[in-house]
């Protein structure tokens, strides 16, 4: 059973309500470029004011993935970077992170490491919760379990083609919050939002009153306040992603930081 206390990404998304603001997550690949420069990145990003981090698991064959970070899977698996390494690496990262941090995973890695070892050691190691991205909602049900057995929230992905009774269920095993996909395809930075994205908020709302995410092709500060617009927080991630590897070795973390607050910030980043 669930633990009756709130989780950080519940406290979170809670205080941005009774702020009456909006939210930001931001998606990044652990281990990319290196383990070392994870953490430094990390930091970076909660100073820029995400509201909550995706740390992405490297997979060798991502699917739902597009160039941007298929090439930081790639890097992060040459340098080194697996589940089991990132659950080494993530309690000194967590201690650096005032965020909730949610690991973001395809199911093949999770599932040789074992659901209630990775639960485990997951929850030990600070993680607040877990997405899996190719994991549908009919066959989730012992994931769900081991997650909510160690106190992990359970976001789930819904999209514009996703069906009334599909969207129900991935509501009703989401805690935290739900993460709806803008568009159809693969990850990436795209130059104007879905007009499809305000509808599939609108049909999640008859479902759930956990708070909404969009994301996929959300790519500048314009877009993230579009989105917030009419959704609870926007999800950047290759853009994100693609700051890293074209700024952060010639500029540190630093550039990091300030892409990120110009996205939380609704400006543009110098």
């Amino acid at each position: 059973m669930r633990a009756v206390s709130t989780s950080r990404i519940e406290a979170r998304f809670r205080e941005l309500r009774e702020r009456g603001a909006k939210g930001l997550v931001v998606y990044l690949t652990a281990g990319d470029p290196t383990l070392e420069d994870t953490g430094r990145i990390l930091e970076a990003v909660d100073r820029g004011g995400a509201d909550v981090i995706e740390l992405g698991v490297p997979f060798s064959d991502p699917l739902a993935d597009g160039p941007v970070i298929q090439g930081a899977s790639e890097r992060a698996l040459r340098s080194g970077a697996t589940l089991r390494i990132i659950l080494e690496w993530l309690p000194r990262w967590r201690e650096a992170v005032r965020a909730p941090m949610i690991l973001f995973s395809y199911f093949n890695p999770v599932l040789q490491f074992g659901l209630e070892r990775f639960a485990r050691e997951a929850s030990r190691a600070g993680a607040d919760g877990v997405l899996i991205v190719d994991l549908t909602p009919e066959e989730a049900e012992p994931y769900v379990a081991a997650m909510r057995a160690q106190n992990l929230d359970t976001v789930f992905l819904a999209s514009p083609t996703s069906t009334d009774a599909r969207l129900k269920r991935a509501a009703e095993l989401s805690s935290g919050f739900l993460y709806l996909i803008s568009r159809t395809g693969t990850t990436g930075e795209r130059s104007e939002l879905s007009a499809s994205a305000r509808t599939l908020v609108e049909g999640a709302r008859r479902f759930t009153q956990l708070p909404l995410a969009v994301g996929f092709g959300i790519s500048d500060p314009a877009q993230v306040r579009e989105v917030q617009a009419f959704a609870d927080a926007a999800v950047v991630g290759s853009a994100v992603v693609h700051a890293i590897e074209e700024r952060y070795h010639s500029a540190g973390a630093a550039a990091i930081e300030q892409f990120v607050r110009a996205l939380k910030e609704g400006r543009s980043p110098a």
